[in-house]
């Protein structure tokens, strides 16, 4: 059987391919934009480990599958892309050269290649790939047979450096396999994988921020008056911080020019959309929300503005987690201490927003261990131990910052405005509020500013903003004793 294979296609070629097999369109501003079918985020429980002797991550952390049904599997996969044709592209991993994986993706679709040839780092000759990602999103694993949940499959084989995608097109999942890789392979050699993005100033001042999808991460970190270094996946290492792309992967539901300038000016020739509706004229719909409000859009970083172009910065000055709250309970800022951020990072609090995980319909609230726990190989509590190592030793400030809602929470008021948020980012990075008078919370594990000039009280005292005082308090109690529960559960994990 005569092989189709199409290597290291440039994004023209690759766009022209997409175009020719029907997988998406070209719109206005130049984008491609491809649409992922029924599966418009990850597929979390379709997630497996491949077991493997010696191997020390907790089994009762992963779904794990045995060698000879990964065997199988990958028979499945590799003939399957020999049928239907593949796109390869050789790329990396981690802007350290220190830490460098070469990385090989081979992929059904053609836009899928544009997808991960965008946000990765290009090889280099003589590069011999460490991992390989299989991307075949129209092959269906039959459970009984093939040992998993359902026809779809993200399967991770740690000792052969392997990973397998089936039964979904959904993008994401090829950049989160790697990440997931590299919770292992860099905190095995000492460096702390992180879920964040960064920037860094003038001054080479490096600021993180850490937060789950639709909390502002990559809006934040696209600031005119410093440069990005990244916008999603970091480690941390003995000489600072690196960035481990080479693209940004944003939502991009109601983005428009005046709010989020950089980020719509990034979409243009070479950047994918998923999930974007558009009009007959094929401009793009960013509030349209009838597919999914987990649209995305992936381009390089060259297509950013202000971009620290060694994709590295030094160790943070500091650390904002960002949680968009719908309950209305959190204040819109606040000061940790040291023992105050181990508990957030842990906690990694969040509500979920809809359709960055299938079955998702309504904000509702959730805990992601270090802000990305579907990503995490090991206990959580090791790269809570790293982080807090990291920070004691080099006197990192940290604050808690709320993009969600006030005024009773969501559905009863309006967002906090992108603008309040913006300021007090820059207020903190001038170091405005590491000494302004605070009030301690100890059930939520903050201090809050008393007041803070140009910010409205209601958004550091929010039960202000609540018309039902009764309301506030029992959404409060509730929101403590999650808090106190899920660090329980967290911390009696065994070593």
């Amino acid at each position: 059987m005569e092989q189709k294979v199409w290597r290291q296609l440039s994004p023209a070629e690759l766009v022209e391919a997409a175009i020719r097999r029907g997988e998406g369109v070209l719109l206005e501003n130049g984008a491609f934009c491809a649409s992922t079918g029924r599966f418009t985020g990850r597929s979390p429980q379709d997630k497996f480990f491949v077991a493997y002797p010696g191997c020390r991550l907790p089994r009762e952390r992963h779904q794990w599958m045995d060698e000879a049904h990964f065997e199988r599997l990958f028979e499945k996969v590799r003939q399957h892309l020999h049928e239907r044709g593949m796109y390869v592209f050789d790329g990396a991993v981690n802007q350290h050269p220190g830490y460098r994986v070469p990385v090989r993706f081979y992929t059904e679709y053609a836009w899928h290649n544009l997808f991960v040839q965008q946000l990765f780092l290009p090889a280099t000759a003589g590069e011999v790939p460490q991992l390989e990602v299989y991307g075949a999103p129209t092959l269906q694993a039959d459970p009984a047979e093939d040992g998993t949940r359902s026809e779809t499959f993200i399967v991770i084989h740690l000792a052969r450096g392997i990973v397998l995608i089936g039964g979904t097109e959904y993008a994401g999942e090829l950049k989160k396999s790697v990440f997931t890789v590299m919770h292992h392979v860099l905190a095995e050699r000492g460096v702390l994988p992180m879920h964040c993005s960064a920037t860094v100033g003038a001054q080479g001042d490096v600021a993180l921020f850490f937060g789950l999808s639709g909390t502002g991460k990559t809006t934040l970190s696209a600031d005119p008056k410093r440069f990005l270094i990244g916008d999603d996946e970091h480690g941390w290492a003995d000489d600072g911080v690196f960035n481990m792309e080479n693209g940004c992967y944003a939502k991009c539901i109601d983005l428009s020019a005046d709010r989020e300038p950089d980020v719509y000016r990034a979409i243009r020739f070479g950047a994918v959309l998923e999930n974007v509706v558009y009009d007959d004229r094929r401009r793009p719909l960013y509030s349209d929300k009838s597919r999914t409000e987990n649209t995305r859009a992936a381009y390089p970083l060259s297509h950013i503005r202000n971009v620290e172009p060694t994709g590295r910065g030094g160790h943070p000055k500091y650390i904002i987690f960002l949680s968009a709250d719908a309950s209305g309970v959190l204040p819109a800022v606040a000061r940790l201490d040291p023992e105050d951020a181990r508990k957030h990072y842990l906690l990694g609090y969040t509500s979920k927003l809809a359709g960055t995980e299938r079955g998702v319909a309504d904000p509702e609230p959730t805990f992601s261990a270090c802000f990305g726990a579907p990503f995490l190989t090991d206990r959580p509590g090791r790269y809570a131990d790293m982080l807090m190592e990291r920070i004691r030793r080099h006197d990192v400030h940290v604050y808690l910052l709320s993009t969600g809602w006030v005024g009773g929470g969501y559905g009863q008021a309006p967002r906090i405005p992108l603008a309040v948020t913006r300021e007090l980012v820059h207020l903190i990075l001038s170091g405005a509020l590491d000494d302004v008078p605070t009030t301690r919370d100890d059930e939520l594990y903050l201090h809050v500013p008393l007041a803070i000039p140009g910010v409205p009280s209601a958004y550091l005292q929010p039960q202000q903003a609540f018309a039902d005082p009764a309301l506030y308090a029992q959404r409060r109690r509730q929101l403590a004793e999650s808090f106190r529960r899920t660090l329980s559960a967290l911390e009696s994990i065994p070593v």
